[in-house]
């Protein structure tokens, strides 16, 4: 059954460790997304291959219980923000590593102009300057919710947010006096 304390490990590796296609792929995604290696692109790659598998299997029946797990994956997939709403078992099938890396916390930071690059919004949910609904998440990976997106932003009392506002009320009042 295992040790309840040693969690297993959350990815599958590469079935080939030195295919340069691949390598030269992760290495765009890494620099896209800022990553820290290349376990978080293993990770997501995972993911959207259980999905996948899950889609796949729920295909191959019609049942009315399979109908309730269709409806869940795809509200799951929905509320996520991976897939839009309403969207068809198939495009499930469709899905890439690069949909589940854009709803990571690291990635919106750096969408919504929080950062200035995505390792610099790394850097700051790390370091615990970014909120969410109001409470720190240190984690990079978190997935945001859809419903989320507008609720992320500074830590109050985080010294980071001080010196972005003093240089947004600067830049603010150059513009004015212009």
């Amino acid at each position: 059954m295992g040790q309840p304390r040693k969690s297993r490990k959350k990815y599958n590796t590469p079935p080939h460790p030195w295919n340069a296609e691949r390598i030269k792929n992760e290495n765009k995604l890494m620099t896209k997304y800022g990553l820290k290696n290349k376990k978080e692109i293993w990770k997501a790659d995972t993911l959207v291959r259980r999905y996948s598998r899950e889609a796949r299997y729920l295909l191959g029946f019609d049942m009315d219980q399979m109908q309730d797990e269709k409806l869940e994956l795809l509200g799951h997939l929905a509320r996520t923000g991976v897939l839009p709403e309403g969207a068809a078992l198939e495009e499930v099938l469709n899905l890439t590593v690069e949909d589940i890396l854009r709803r990571r916390l690291q990635t919106i930071v750096y969408k919504k102009g929080l950062a200035r690059t995505p390792k610099e919004a790394r850097m700051f949910v790390v370091h615990g300057h970014i909120t969410l609904n109001g409470k720190k998440i240190n984690s990079p990976s978190y997935v945001v919710l859809k419903g989320q997106e507008d609720e992320i932003g500074f830590y109050p009392s985080s010294p980071v947010a001080k010196q972005i506002e003093e240089y947004n009320k600067n830049k603010n009042e150059k513009a004015t006096e212009e």
